[in-house]
């Protein structure tokens, strides 16, 4: 819009400026632009003061002599319209009451009322036919008529006074409608008075009658009525016509204008219906007396003044701060109303003075465009080219004109016309393209402006010019004031933000508005003039630049490389553009820049690498975060690095795989760096700490900011998107030379951190596995009296109390490792002392329990360590042995045959031989029966190839069964496949025989008279599956149970050593010695390869 007046009465010469469009020529531009069209100079809204003189006269003669009631929005008060118009044109106190004496001197207009007979409708048929021929005689009766009626009363019947009346050169009539009841005239006629006070109005109505024969009524006959009108009518004088009605109306009860229907009244009550008439009246001047109305004509004076007065509310609002919305006040639209209505302009002539007056108002002051689509609407409705003369014509073709040129300028200009920083710029610029539109499809402008080129061609071209002129100015406005290549770049820099700044406005905000009512694409057109304009300044730049560029134009190149590559994402993709741009490769103009690019990454990364570590003091951040700050640092600079990666985003394949390396390589470099450094400046803190605690404290920090490294550094794949890259430059580096560039360098850089951590993590476990040990070794030395549960506390608590220090001051994963080298250390230590405790099972019992509490601290209800790492093979061979170890001598006899047991079902084989039995038992009578059957299949032990069998029975262990002795079978000579076919009976309750490892043992042996007994194989039936140990049911028919020989285990069972080991228990050597004469006897009599 518009620059906003200060002063209504002088345009500021910067206003001209604005509203003026200059015409450049492409040939005074460096770069081609659009060759504009010429301007036209707006009309000025300001009169001279004779000019403004000369209308205020007449706008103070308008009110002066003021006829008709007022309308209902219209201002009643003389007074206050004059008081009004002295404001609206800035007149002086003194100078105002001397225009309005003057005003007053002059003569009178003469007064008249301009009455149109539009139509009536039910009249009465007065002829034969039923019809009538009505035609009405009109005038206005001047000092007569009832001056004391009061407006709205009911009148009397008036009799018809307009033949008789008015004088006849003064009474006017219409023409005569033949044969109808609802006539329609459309005549207008002006009738002059002199006192609106006592004037008054009357229209009569009659119907023709024509002078006819009988012969030619009988003719029109039709009804019986029409027969008593014959006789009515032949008692009228000849050629005597019908009275139909009248209206009488009191101007000074009149509107300035009435458009209403109107009661026909008759003379008498015979027929008090008598139909309506339609009737427009309008009081009007004729030969005002100003000046202005006798040397021009009113519609010039009538848009003068409209003018004026719009001017002034315009102002009055800008002055209040306030935008003009296009309603008048009630005293300008009272005024206005008054001198259109006086000076008799039509609809149209109105319309389009409002018209010329808005437009050329529109541009020079402010105000919303959208006041203009009322007068576009009135004028497109009422348009009849032929209703104008020559010089209205041309001045309604020259308002077209000026504000085409106009608006186009204000859209060349829209980006400083229309800024973003005024809420309701979108608003504004949308309203005028919509003006401008409506005009253009006007039939007045398409008949007026037949040569005018389309509007889209003239926005597309006018944006076009004006986006070049815009990046000109914004090229000015950033020209350095010192000369040097880091100024220009900066100065470049600056430009191609303030470019992608504007395209992003053009984007979200103006594109949506100029497709909407134009369907112009302003973001693509905008951009592709913008950035050949870009490319051939960064062109000439680089080229300035050369190919060796410095540290201090490095970062400047970099940013201005950043902003291209965002400027050429703005654009539309190469699949759905035509042609090649000028930006497009823009990133060769930019190789050189590239090492200096990677080592200024590199550079300023170290040094904040140096400052963070020299900064730190080895303190954790917090409770949840247990790193300290450079390890903070550090993540904060290697996500820079990689941010600056993502930014440079190389387009050409192999040379972003070789910056991906590099960076790489930097970024790892960087880690074995800062490993260094805050090793040295843990050792640093560490000399000037006189407790052990606050070291121990250090270098739980250092460890947590190396495995917060390594997490880091881990990330660097999806980070620098390698799989991306492998994609691209799959086709050009093979499989091998990707790995070793890049993986293979990230995964020596993880080793290096990772060896880093496990040390900082061992010397802190070395630190705890000496407080482990020592009081696993005070195990050993407890008295015997003390519990196990207690004799442990001290371990417990060491362990809680460390633990819970390493826990609160190492993360998780270091947390975890340190655990694993405890728990290893301290399985180790165990097994030492256990094995040193064998043959006492006291200490084994205290160590079984100090193992059993050691897993479930180590586990800490699954914050430590998981049970797969707990349970390790050695823990597994711990707890097994430490179970035997703790376990009485019974308690081992019982496994012993457990294991037995267990090896019986395990053996399918009858290499031995086998024996059959059944064995049942009766809870009623405690009695276990056992039938020894037979014996098959048996090793032949003696020197002439047979044996000498019989079996021996006890039942195991004594220690359960001490008061039954063993039971033997009858000896068999000479039989490998004896039948014993004998019964046993033990006395013995089903409780012992319910308990784990209780069995019958079947001992076969070759009875030899010499010498001792040979050992043919022992068979172990387990006493829980017999029928009836278990149920109270008597059993039935006890089944047959076929039961492999087995022998004793050659190598030495692990519970007969421990039992050997307890020298003063004499069961447990007892049952050792037994146990060691049947292995001994197997070992004689072992099977031979292919036996």
């Amino acid at each position: 819009m518009a620059t906003r007046l200060s002063h209504p009465q002088r345009r500021p010469p910067l206003l001209r400026q604005a509203i003026k469009i200059r015409r450049r020529k492409a040939r005074d531009q460096q770069d081609p632009l659009p060759h504009s069209t010429q301007e036209i100079e707006p009309p000025s809204h300001h009169f001279s003061p004779e000019e403004r003189d000369l209308l205020y006269e007449e706008a103070l003669y308008t009110v002066l002599h003021r006829l008709g009631q007022p309308e209902s929005n219209h201002v009643a008060e003389t007074s206050e319209l004059l008081r009004y118009l002295q404001e609206a044109f800035q007149v002086p106190p003194e100078e105002h009451q001397r225009i309005l004496q003057q005003t007053r001197e002059l003569e009178k207009p003469i007064f008249c009322l301009k009455a149109t007979v539009k139509q009536a409708k039910g009249i009465l048929g007065k002829d034969v036919s039923g019809f009538s021929d009505p035609y009405c005689l009109l005038g206005i009766e001047q000092g007569v008529g009832t001056p004391g009626d009061s407006p709205g009363t009911t009148r009397r019947p008036q009799k018809a006074v307009v033949r008789h009346a008015i004088p006849e050169e003064q009474t006017h009539r219409t023409l005569v409608i033949n044969q109808t009841l609802n006539p329609v005239w459309d005549e207008t006629f002006i009738l002059e008075f002199e006192d609106i006070t006592n004037a008054s109005f009357h229209l009569d109505m009659w119907d023709m009658d024509a002078v006819e024969s009988v012969r030619q009524k009988l003719g029109e006959l039709t009804d019986l009525h029409g027969l008593r009108r014959i006789f009515k009518e032949a008692r009228k004088d000849k050629g005597q016509d019908d009275f139909l009605g009248n209206v009488v109306l009191r101007l000074q009860d009149m509107h300035c204008r009435e458009d209403q229907w109107y009661l026909l009244e008759p003379r008498t009550e015979t027929y008090p219906d008598r139909g309506q008439c339609h009737l427009q009246f309008q009081l009007i001047h004729k030969k005002r007396a100003t000046v202005a109305s006798r040397s021009q004509p009113s519609y010039t004076v009538h848009l003068r003044l409209l003018q004026q007065l719009v001017s002034h509310e315009v102002t009055q609002h800008q002055a209040g701060s306030t935008s003009w919305d296009g309603s008048l006040s009630p005293q300008a639209a009272t005024i206005l109303f008054l001198h259109a209505t006086q000076k008799d302009l039509s609809d149209f002539h109105q319309s389009m003075a409002q018209w010329l007056a808005y437009s050329r108002l529109y541009q020079s002051l402010e105000f919303p465009s959208s006041c203009l689509l009322h007068p576009i609407t009135s004028i497109e409705y009422q348009w009849i080219q032929g209703r104008l003369k020559a010089e209205q014509r041309a001045e309604l073709a020259a308002s077209f004109t000026s504000l085409l040129a106009y608006g186009l300028s204000l859209i060349r200009r829209f980006r400083s016309v229309f800024p973003l920083s005024v809420p309701d710029s979108p608003a504004r610029l949308q309203s005028l393209l919509r003006v401008l539109v409506q005009m253009c499809k006007m039939k007045a402008f398409g008949e007026l402006c037949q040569d005018s080129t389309p509007l889209l061609q003239l926005v597309t071209e006018a944006l076009r010019t004006g986006t070049v002129e815009w990046f000109h100015l914004k090229q000015q406005h950033h020209q350095p004031m010192v000369q040097g290549m880091l100024e220009a770049g900066k100065a470049l820099l600056g430009l191609v933000q303030d470019v992608m700044g504007d395209l992003y406005q053009c984007q979200r905000t103006w594109n949506k508005i100029f497709h909407n009512v134009l369907r112009i694409d302003l973001f693509s057109m905008a951009f592709l003039e913008l950035q050949w304009l870009v490319a051939k300044r960064v062109q000439d730049h680089m080229v300035a630049v050369g190919s060796l560029v410095s540290a201090e134009l490095s970062e400047n190149l970099f940013q201005l490389y950043i902003s291209l590559r965002e400027l050429c994402q703005l654009g539309p993709a190469p699949t759905e553009r035509d042609g090649v741009l000028a930006l497009d490769g823009f990133h060769r103009w930019f190789q050189p820049a590239i090492p200096s690019w990677l080592q200024k990454t590199y550079s300023v990364a170290l040094e904040r690498v140096q400052r963070a570590v020299q900064m730190d003091e080895l303190v954790p951040l917090g409770e949840l975060i247990k790193h300290s700050t450079s390890a903070v640092d550090l993540s904060t600079c290697f996500a820079q690095i990689s941010y600056t990666a993502r930014q440079l985003d190389w387009p050409d394949p192999e040379e972003a795989f070789m910056v991906t390396v590099k960076f790489v390589e930097d970024t790892c470099r960087l880690a074995l760096v800062y490993c260094s450094l805050i090793k040295a400046r843990a050792r640093e803190l560490s000399a000037c700490q006189k407790e052990q605690g606050q070291a121990d404290n250090m270098l739980c920090v250092v460890v947590n900011d190396m495995e917060q490294l390594r997490l880091v550094i881990g990330k660097l794949p999806t980070q620098l998107a390698w799989e991306a890259l492998e994609q691209r430059v799959g086709a050009m580096l093979a499989q091998e030379q990707l790995q070793n560039a890049l993986h293979a360098q990230l995964q020596g850089a993880l080793a290096g951190l990772g060896h880093e951590i496990r040390t900082g993590v061992r010397t802190l476990a070395e630190q705890l596995e000496v407080g482990i040990a020592k009081h696993i070794q005070k195990l050993v030395g407890v008295k015997e009296s003390v519990l196990p549960e207690d004799a442990i506390l001290p371990l417990m608590k060491f362990l809680e109390v460390k633990l819970c220090y390493m826990n609160t001051n190492l993360v998780q994963e270091n947390f975890s490792s340190l655990l694993t080298l405890l728990w290893t250390h301290t399985l180790t230590v165990l097994e030492e002392v256990a094995a040193s405790q064998r043959s006492s099972p006291l200490a084994s019992g205290r160590l079984k329990v100090a193992l059993q509490n050691l897993e479930i601290i180590f586990h800490a209800k699954g914050c430590g360590l998981l049970h797969e790492a707990l349970h390790t093979a050695a823990f597994q061979t711990l707890q097994r042995d430490l179970e035997l170890q703790a376990a009485s001598s019974r308690e081992l006899i019982r496994k012993y045959f457990c294991s037995r047991i267990q090896q019986q079902k395990e053996t399918t084989t009858e290499r031995l031989g086998a024996v059959t039995v059944k064995a049942s038992y009766r809870s009623s009578e405690q009695k276990l029966c056992v039938e020894l059957l037979s014996a098959s299949s048996l090793l032949p032990l003696d020197s002439n190839g047979s044996s000498d069998p019989f079996v021996q029975l006890t039942l195991e262990p004594r220690h359960e069964f001490p008061e039954l002795a063993p039971r033997e079978t009858q000896k068999h000579k000479k039989d490998l496949h004896p039948l014993f076919d004998e019964t046993f009976e033990f006395l013995v309750p089903a409780e012992p025989c319910q308990k784990d490892g209780a069995c019958l043992l079947l001992t076969v042996l070759d009875h030899d008279t010499l010498r001792a007994d040979d050992l043919e194989g022992e068979a172990f039936l387990p006493l829980c599956v017999v029928p009836g140990v278990t149920g109270s049911d008597e059993p039935g028919e006890a089944p047959q149970t076929r039961l492999p020989l087995t022998y004793p285990v050659p190598n030495g069972d692990p519970i007969l050593q421990l039992l050997e080991m307890r020298k003063g228990d004499r069961e447990a050597q007892a049952f050792v010695r037994l146990r060691k004469q049947r292995a001994k006897q197997a070992s004689q009599h072992a099977l031979r390869p292919g036996q």
